[in-house]
């Protein structure tokens, strides 16, 4: 192979989740369930926010990302991982393979910063709700919004630039199911020093320093929730926060697996079940656990829903 722009093979081959032929098409239908429950559930809270005028505040607008995110980053991967459980030869182009690693870091990123903004609006309407119109102003929301597409955009051209350096060998099968950044890495037979330098920083801040502010977001949640006389109400407080930070841990904590681990400690079998969770699943599990238990977003479920029959 040649490097960068001179790349002279235009077909990489994905080796797959499994090697395993006869768990093909069960795994084909079970993505797809998810996909489908992806698509549904991210779609409908979008049309849903976008619809009703009450749920135009700073928290939906959040989850409206939010759901948009999920919906490009499952799509991005799960569409192809489809194709190639029912596909004879796991074929991706290089511009291809190229085009998911970017789209795959820049969802991946966006919804990692956009996570802690949700945590940080969380923070703000539970801990300080008096001053909540103020701190979550139109302006702060749409700098935090900004602040998320550009970071997400510079990680993102930061990882596909490094790659577009690299030198080949002869062998081109990724040992995954999806153009990710240390199975492309492990085709190169130059030095891949400055890359594997990149991904740990911008690994580090995306799971170290915005985790940490999430899960301190949520410590003085909790903290002030402990302090509600109403034990209804603290109870239904503490259920909703506890399901948000178990899906930010599934998250952050697969994608830590693989990420932060050596090589030589993970392998790439245990790599592709750890991305699974944090490419497919938590898409899917998102507007399950920040909006099908709110009330407001039932509430208006249940009108849209009249509205429908009524129309019928």
């Amino acid at each position: 192979m040649a490097t960068g722009n001179d790349f002279s093979v235009t077909e990489l081959f994905l080796a797959g989740l499994t090697n395993q032929p006869e768990l093909h098409l069960f795994l084909f239908f079970l993505f797809l369930g998810i996909y489908i429950v992806t698509v549904v559930g991210n779609l409908g809270l979008i049309t849903l926010i976008r619809l009703n005028s009450h749920l135009h505040t700073p928290m939906y607008y959040f989850l409206f990302n939010l759901s948009f995110i999920d919906l490009c980053y499952s799509s991005v991967i799960t569409l192809k991982m489809l194709m190639n459980f029912v596909s004879e030869k796991n074929v991706i182009s290089y511009s291809g393979c190229m085009a998911q690693l970017y789209f795959f870091c820049f969802f991946g990123l966006s919804e990692s910063l956009l996570l802690s903004a949700v945590a940080y609006d969380c923070y703000i309407a539970i801990c300080n709700p008096l001053l909540y119109t103020i701190t979550m102003s139109s302006q702060v929301f749409s700098l935090l919004m900004s602040g998320v597409y550009v970071l997400g955009f510079a990680g993102a051209m930061a990882h596909i630039g490094c790659m577009l350096r690299l030198h080949f060998c002869d062998v081109n099968v990724i040992n995954h199911y999806m153009c990710d950044i240390l199975p492309i890495l492990e085709l190169s037979h130059t030095s891949t020093y400055v890359n594997e330098l990149v991904a740990f920083i911008i690994v580090s801040i995306d799971i170290g320093m915005i985790s940490t502010t999430i899960f301190t977001s949520y410590a003085f949640i909790f903290s002030t929730i402990l302090h509600i006389s109403f034990s209804g109400g603290r109870s239904k407080a503490f259920s909703t926060c506890s399901s948000h930070i178990i899906t930010v841990s599934l998250f952050f904590d697969s994608g830590a697996f693989i990420s932060l681990k050596p090589s030589s400690v993970v392998s790439m079998d245990q790599g592709k079940v750890s991305s699974v969770f944090y490419t497919i699943v938590v898409p899917m599990l998102n507007p399950l656990t920040y909006s099908l238990r709110n009330k407001d977003v039932k509430l208006a479920m249940r009108k849209m829903m009249r509205q429908i029959m009524i129309s019928c």
